[in-house]
């Protein structure tokens, strides 16, 4: 439905009055119309939980738990704000004419207006006569304009479990660095330095085998990479070069410590990780398959760390995974590009040094 709505409509309600141009069009992913008859309870089969329900048009009242009745007409001040937001709980509700009710995810909602908060000014900049979002500063106000900061990336990417006390310091923390093509970003057998995000642009991972350049991946703008030397402690395993000229985001290593890399890190002793794979979750082996084939734990599906980008899609979302090694360096690297990528996904605390050696089961 969101081709019936204007971002203009948006821009009239609260809070969604304080986003940006950028941040009102993002919206409109999240946003449902829904048209109900006169003389029904719009709330009867389809509540307000997880949701803010707006009225766009009609008449419609409400009942409250403690047996107060209130009118509310499209348009009014009241009608600008969230309905059921307000104690005491909305209990019935009737449509007094046909009316329209504008919806939209709670959730994300609430993650935007965190996000946006760090930047006051760019979301109180207003539309221009032609809809066009006014010349962005930088900072702050620069970053959240960026594509690697939007609701879809905000929601189940990389920044989805970083913590709201963390957000303002990444912005202001983040470099941005201007590439050009056949650019060496990162060097396999480099000491990790950065961590890296693409905002622009297209790059390319290799790695020497044999002697010859096996090509690993392809990136692309929303792409991140540069995290598995930081997470393990080990050496770059693979170059990255461009294939354009763009623009890269880049966190320093302290930085990327700091404010990224625990807050994505959940760890669990052998005996938790047992009750949850007990409940389902299922053992990622994040080692070589020499390793994995002569000491795993029964059960368990074999992902080198290498190859854990290539299996983003491919494994379940639905599925809960704790990733394992031998000291809990790989599998924190592996446990990390999964959760960035939005899997629900904890890591072996010690690995197998800590693992009683003959109760893996």
């Amino acid at each position: 439905m969101s081709g019936m709505l204007d971002i203009r409509m948006l821009a009239a309600l609260k809070p969604i009055s304080s986003f940006g141009p950028a941040r009102l069009r993002e919206l409109l992913d999240y946003s449902h119309l829904e048209a109900v008859p006169k003389g029904q309870n719009p709330f009867g089969k389809r509540g307000l939980h997880g949701q803010s329900v707006y009225l766009l048009q009609g008449e419609l009242e409400l009942e409250y738990q403690d047996g107060n009745r209130v009118l509310v007409r499209a348009n009014s001040e009241w009608a600008k704000h969230p309905l059921g937001k307000r104690q005491p709980e909305i209990v019935g509700a009737t449509a007094l004419s046909d009316i329209q009710l504008l919806r939209v995810d709670d959730d994300v909602l609430d993650m935007i207006a965190t996000w946006d908060q760090f930047s006051p000014h760019d979301g109180a900049k207003p539309l221009t006569e032609s809809g066009a979002a006014p010349e962005l500063s930088t900072g702050p106000s620069r970053w959240l304009s960026s594509g690697i900061f939007s609701a879809e990336y905000i929601k189940s990417g990389p920044f989805a479990h970083l913590p709201p006390a963390n957000i303002g310091q990444l912005l202001e923390r983040i470099e941005a660095v201007a590439v050009w093509a056949n650019d060496a970003i990162i060097r396999e057998g480099d000491e990790g330095d950065y961590y890296y995000m693409i905002e622009s642009g297209r790059a390319q991972v290799t790695r020497q085998v044999g002697g010859i350049n096996m090509l690993l991946a392809d990136l692309k703008a929303g792409d991140v990479f540069g995290e598995e030397a930081l997470v393990s402690g080990a050496k770059r395993n693979a170059t990255v070069t461009m294939k354009s000229g763009g623009v890269l985001l880049r966190l320093k290593r302290q930085d990327f410590f700091e404010l990224m890399q625990e807050p994505l890190l959940h760890r669990l002793s052998y005996e938790d990780a047992r009750q949850k794979v007990a409940q389902g979750a299922i053992w990622v082996d994040a080692r070589h398959p020499s390793e994995y084939r002569f000491d795993k734990i029964p059960g368990a599906i074999n992902i080198p760390l290498n190859d854990v980008r290539s299996a983003i899609g491919a494994l379940d979302r639905n599925s809960t995974y704790i990733t394992y090694c031998q000291s809990g360096r790989r599998s924190s690297a592996a446990a990390f590009i999964l959760a960035q990528a939005g899997y629900d996904v904890y890591v072996l605390e010690g690995g197998l040094w800590k693992a009683p050696r003959y109760q893996q089961e």
